[in-house]
């Protein structure tokens, strides 16, 4: 997936990647010839890299946009090797193969990289990424805590690097539509917002510590994180364990609380949080080792008063505003959305590419917009991206990174206060708790020797 800890193990030192960020610009800027192909190569060869790949693929399709899908990466070689002969296959043309994501970025005909590795990588991966002079697209959340999340901003800024944030929610057109028309009034004042994330997990597991796999690097695949024995939670399990990932909430939910965020105007942090939850199916039901809650409600406020309230929940559930029944997600067993309720009427966002308005008492159907299937598509949001890479102007970008920061930071402060079992005051602008020492610890996380998120960018 990402780094192969065998080749240049002194390339980990902090000088190695400070010499990485003397690399020249992309080769579309060196010769501003924007007719030449942007050379794109995808780290992190797990589920969410399908999507990523295919999106490449399909745009190479596009000459006005001139992509070329040119790598795949893995420290993982069952899959770097699946993957480059099923990209291969469906590119038409080679893919070239990377082990380790140093070589990806040393490579300097490769114009930019898209993650879709763990949470637990993505701010040194998009950090390490803007020093070696690539843009990037990083999926989602952007970052494992709210530390990381403000570097990967810094860099991004400092190196004047164009970093899409992987909520393609914000490229959706009839998604675009709803915000705007929520803005326009269409439910007239917007007094509060609500997103649920109702997702069927089954048992997750119990640790079953194993002998490494032949050909995977587990140091490298645990990077920033602490090196825990090789278990069953490699694969998708980790979203549930606190030192890789940010539970449904930073996994399904960043999507609607960044929709939330975006349809109120919110472009700042909140200044208070309080969640209360529970693990029951995982603990007391399936005795999984899954650590972060099956079951979570949170509640944000803004200091102009505005609030959001989310929901979690990992079992057998009613539906609710339609989700899953009248309007089903593309997963159509859960119900997954965003709803906000103004002084004429409500608007659902029931999926990644529908809205639909209900006005007055009556709730009497308003505009709406909506796509047979609930289909997801990342392929506008990757178009976006790299079109933002041509015209190098970062507002072109439609989930920019701070936007992302700011949304998968709504996560984060949930399950700091549901960790803490307590209401958390915060401070938007210097990004730290008031009078909580407790809640700042969690503002980070301890730093691995080798992979230390830098406190300077």
């Amino acid at each position: 997936m990402i780094i192969n800890t065998s080749h240049r193990r002194q390339a980990l030192k902090t000088t190695a990647f400070t010499a990485a960020a003397t690399l020249a610009a992309p080769a579309f800027v060196r010769g501003q010839n924007l007719n030449n192909k942007i050379r794109v190569a995808v780290v992190g060869m797990g589920g969410r890299a399908k999507s990523h790949a295919q999106s490449l693929v399909e745009l190479e399709k596009e000459p006005d946009v001139g992509v070329e899908f040119a790598g795949v990466c893995d420290c993982d070689q069952a899959k770097l090797k699946s993957a480059e002969k099923v990209w291969s296959e469906r590119s038409g043309h080679p893919i070239k193969a990377y082990d380790d994501m140093r070589r990806v970025l040393d490579d300097r005909s490769i114009d930019a990289v898209t993650f879709a590795t763990p949470n637990h990588w993505h701010a040194l991966n998009v950090i390490w990424g803007c020093q070696a002079n690539k843009d990037v697209y990083v999926e989602k959340p952007g970052s494992h805590n709210i530390f990381e999340g403000r570097k990967m901003v810094e860099a991004a800024r400092k190196h004047d690097r164009m970093v899409q944030h992987g909520t393609q929610c914000r490229s959706s057109p009839n998604i675009i539509e709803g915000i705007q028309k929520l803005h326009q009034g269409v439910i007239g004042e917007v007094y509060f917002a609500r997103g649920i994330a109702y997702k069927i997990r089954g048992n997750l597991g119990k640790h079953a510590p194993r002998p490494i796999p032949a050909g995977l690097d587990w140091n490298a695949w645990c990077g920033p994180a602490p090196v825990h024995p090789f278990s069953n939670f490699q694969h998708r399990r980790w979203h549930w364990i606190w030192d890789y990932g940010n539970g449904e909430i930073g996994n399904q939910g960043v999507h609607q609380m960044d929709i939330l965020r975006w349809g109120l105007k919110l472009d700042t942090h909140p200044i208070q949080a309080s969640a209360v939850g529970t693990n029951y199916m995982q603990e007391k039901v399936h005795k999984s080792s899954a650590e972060t809650p099956g079951v979570l409600s949170t509640s944000l406020k803004w200091k102009s008063g505005q609030m959001i309230e989310f929901e979690v929940r990992d079992w057998y559930t009613n539906a609710e505003a339609g989700f899953r029944d009248k309007y089903p997600f593309v997963q159509k067993d859960f119900p997954v959305g965003a709803i906000f309720l103004g002084t004429e009427g409500t608007m659902i966002i029931p999926d990644y590419s529908s809205y639909y308005t209900f006005l007055g008492r009556k709730r009497e159907e308003g505009p709406s917009a909506f796509e047979e299937g609930s289909p997801i598509s990342n392929l506008p949001h990757f178009r976006n991206w790299v079109l933002a890479m041509r015209s190098r102007k970062r507002d072109d970008l439609t989930a920019e990174i701070e936007q992302g920061h700011l949304s998968s930071s709504l996560c984060h402060l949930a399950n700091i206060a549901y960790r803490l079992d307590q209401t958390v005051n915060f401070d938007p602008q210097a990004e730290k708790f008031i009078g909580n020492t407790d809640a700042d610890r969690l503002l980070s996380r301890p730093e691995r020797n080798g992979f230390a998120i830098p406190r300077t960018i």
